[in-house]
């Protein structure tokens, strides 16, 4: 029996990634238009360290144009052994992080996954549940007993495709069992929902940000009101233009991130991303950024138009200043004929 412990670590960088596309494999069942929809990450590079007595390759890549993978598969004697995996993983994820800082990655901006996969056995993997306390423990990454009705939940959140195979699947990890090995398709696939995770989170943020940034023109009627103020609507007039290029890149966004979701499939391959973002509630994300965005709009429907009683307003200055220089040429017309006539 093979045992392996592959790690996963995503995180949002500050720079635009570049490199050589990686094709993956093709995973289970899935369509024929799978391999080219679906989001594929550039080869950054490998690193190699040692962690805990044991050499590790550290394969870095990148999904453009912010998010770096860190990924890493290791051997180990025995995938159940609660102790020893966890402080390996906890090793492993130490070293990633080093990974990530190293090329300006943000630590509070990342997804970290574990899988643990299970090969070359005979039978069905139903005969491995017997480790169910142990694989509870390690896919929620607790080190605490837990209490048998949330083993019982946790296990409960299986996929099958073939009689021999198995994948359960919960928020920080999920465990694999495949006689033939054939689980990079499956890892490739949940490093995609892990993605789409931290996008959604990343997204979020940026919301956030562009509402505190729109939000002050809400103020500027009254500073508009100000005589000095009444011409400078240049600035406002920019201020809006770039509402509006927030609001169409945010909507590009939501839609780039929909798009990758309907375009995984609907064989085991889509059944299987279900599960995944169940467990990640990418729906509760997604429904978050809706309503920020709908929010965003409203906000530039104020200013739209408190812009354009400010326009109006500027109107009637103008109006009041045109009227006025009349009167004085008026006046001065008047005067000019006066000294005319009293010569």
């Amino acid at each position: 029996m093979r045992n392996q412990l592959t790690v996963l670590l995503l995180g949002e960088v500050g720079k635009e990634l570049r490199g050589d596309v990686f094709q993956a494999q093709k995973v289970k069942s899935a369509p024929n238009y799978f391999e080219i929809s679906i989001p594929h990450p550039v080869i950054i590079g490998e690193s190699k360290a040692d962690v805990l007595g044991t050499s590790i390759t550290f394969s870095i890549k990148g999904y453009p144009p912010e998010v770096l993978l860190v990924e890493s598969t290791v051997e180990v004697k025995d995938v159940f052994d609660h102790d020893s995996i966890s402080k390996l993983e906890a090793a492993i994820l130490e070293q990633s992080y080093k990974i990530l800082d190293e090329h300006g990655g943000k630590r509070d901006y990342s997804e970290t996954y574990s899988v643990f996969s299970v090969s070359q056995y005979t039978g069905e993997p139903e005969q491995f549940l017997k480790h169910s306390p142990a694989m509870a423990s390690l896919l929620k990454s607790e080190q605490l007993e837990l209490d048998p009705k949330e083993i019982e939940h946790t296990m409960g959140a299986q996929i099958k495709y073939a009689k021999n195979d198995l994948a359960i699947i919960d928020w920080d990890g999920a465990f694999l069992f495949d006689p033939e090995g054939d689980v990079l398709p499956t890892i490739e696939l949940l490093t995609l929902a892990n993605l789409q995770l931290l996008r959604h989170r990343i997204l979020d943020r940026q919301l956030d940000d562009r509402l505190k940034h729109v939000s002050k023109f809400i103020r500027r009627p009254e500073a508009n009101k100000k005589f000095f103020k009444v011409f400078d609507n240049a600035e406002l007039s920019e201020d809006l233009r770039q509402i509006i290029k927030l609001i169409m890149s945010t909507i590009s966004e939501v839609q780039l991130l929909e798009r990758d979701i309907k375009l995984i499939g609907d064989w085991y391959s889509a059944r299987l991303y279900d599960l995944t973002t169940r467990k990640f509630k990418i729906n509760e994300w997604r429904t978050t950024i809706k309503e920020k965005l709908d929010l965003l709009q409203d906000v530039y429907g104020i200013v739209k138009e408190n812009f354009s009683m400010s326009e109006k307003d500027r109107a009637e200055w103008v109006q009041i200043i045109a009227w006025f220089f009349l009167q004085v040429g008026w006046f001065v017309l008047i005067i000019m004929e006066f000294l005319y006539f009293s010569k």
